[in-house]
Order: C-alpha cells, then sequence, then structure tokens
C-alpha cells in the first residue's frame, strides 16, 4: 500500500507528494544543451502530476481542444500537445482562478515544475541514465519514443511507473518547465513520441521558443504550498 500523500482534483489529475532532499542533477558527459552534474538542494515539497496533463483536462478548464492527436474514443486520455509555453501559463492562470482551495489544510497554487523539480521527480531517487538503470534495453516497458509509439501519442499511464509512482517520464511528449534558458527559451524535459532514446533520459534537455507549438510537446502540473 502506497501511503505517499496524494490528491485527486476534479479534472481527473491524480498529484503526488515530492519531499524535499538532495539530488545530482545532470550528466557526467553532458550531450548538446544538457547541463553537466551538479548537486541541487530541492528545499520545498511539491505535488507532481503523476501523469502529464490530459487533453480532457485541458479541454475542461480551456474549453479549446489545440492537439493533433484527437481521434479514437481514447484521445480524451492522452496527453495534451500542440500547446506552447505561454499557453501552459495561461492554463494555469486559469486553473488557479478557479481552483484556489486547500489540499491538506495548507494555501498554495498551480505552475509548472522547475527544470530541477521536474529531473529530480523523474530520477526518483535513482542517479542512472533513465530511472530504471543506464541501458535503453528496458525503455520499451516504460516510454513511449520513435521506436514504439506508432508515431502517435498514446493514453497516459500504460507504461510501468517510476518508483515514486509517476508515468511518462521518459518520452510520450516533451514538458514545458518554467526555467528560462538562454535568448529567453524556455526548457522542456523528457523527450517524445518521436524522438530515440537518448533524448528521453533523465538528464536530456531541450530548449523552444515559448511560442512554439508542438505534437511533441505538452505539460505536467505542479501544485506547491506557498
Amino acid at each position: 500500500m502506497n501511503l505517499t500523500p496524494r490528491f485527486s482534483n476534479p479534472w481527473g489529475g491524480t498529484f503526488i507528494l515530492c519531499e524535499p532532499g538532495t539530488f545530482t542533477m545532470g550528466a557526467s558527459r553532458p550531450l548538446f544543451n544538457e547541463l553537466e552534474e551538479k548537486k541541487v538542494e530541492i528545499k520545498q515539497p511539491f505535488f507532481i502530476g503523476e501523469r502529464p496533463l490530459t487533453q480532457m483536462e485541458w479541454s475542461a478548464v480551456m474549453a479549446t481542444e489545440p492537439s493533433r492527436f484527437q481521434e479514437g474514443w481514447e484521445s480524451g486520455l492522452q496527453p495534451v500537445e500542440m500547446i506552447s509555453w505561454l499557453d501552459a501559463m495561461r492554463f494555469i492562470e486559469k486553473l488557479n482562478q478557479i481552483d484556489n482551495e486547500t489540499k491538506f489544510e495548507l494555501s498554495g497554487s498551480w505552475r509548472l515544475p522547475t527544470e530541477a523539480e521536474w529531473e529530480y521527480a523523474a530520477r526518483a531517487g535513482t542517479q542512472t541514465r533513465w530511472h530504471f538503470g543506464d541501458d535503453d534495453n528496458e525503455l520499451d516497458s516504460h516510454g513511449w519514443h520513435a521506436g514504439n509509439s506508432g508515431a502517435t501519442t498514446r493514453q497516459v499511464g500504460q507504461k510501468s511507473s517510476n518508483p515514486w509512482g509517476l508515468f511518462d517520464m521518459h518520452g510520450m511528449v516533451g514538458e514545458w518547465c518554467a526555467d528560462e534558458a538562454r535568448d529567453g527559451r524556455r526548457v522542456h524535459k523528457g523527450g517524445s513520441w518521436f524522438t530515440e532514446s537518448e533524448s528521453t533520459r533523465c538528464a536530456a534537455r531541450a530548449t523552444a521558443a515559448p511560442d512554439k507549438k508542438s505534437d511533441g510537446i505538452g505539460m505536467r502540473l505542479v501544485w506547491a504550498p506557498f
């Protein structure tokens, strides 16, 4: 029985507590755009989405359907994509307007994860290239990528979770982070359904203009106490 604190919201999301801690972020031999290894301390607790934000959750709040992959009965449970970082900010602003209730008697707000929070959650206490190890032979069991996706996103939560109970951290869609990279670009993490395995590693890192929309980029929510 999993006793980690979690809560669900009215739009179908479940959010799992990540407690403060220290971890090694980045890669020992970083590729283009990646960060070199460094110790990072996560000082405040936060709750992160068990799964990427779905099309159903997006449309419930925004009353729009921006995603490319909308065909089939299961499309509402596929991740929302074709949203820019600016779109994600608008979603979060509206979500905070309609949901300002306390969680566990704590006040807080919705936001994107920082890059450090995202990688901390993806690693889930591990220090290997993927949470399951250093060899991508097991990737098919944990994520959707160019080798197994069938050139589309899939319903969230079908693959194995990481040790903290988080799904789809490797592949599926890249996930916008709060951080600004060079030249005003924004970080997204996790790789996507059309990227190769190297791009789905915990340390893998990509950036895009804040108004960039792609069928390979979505988002994952964080709720954090004030």
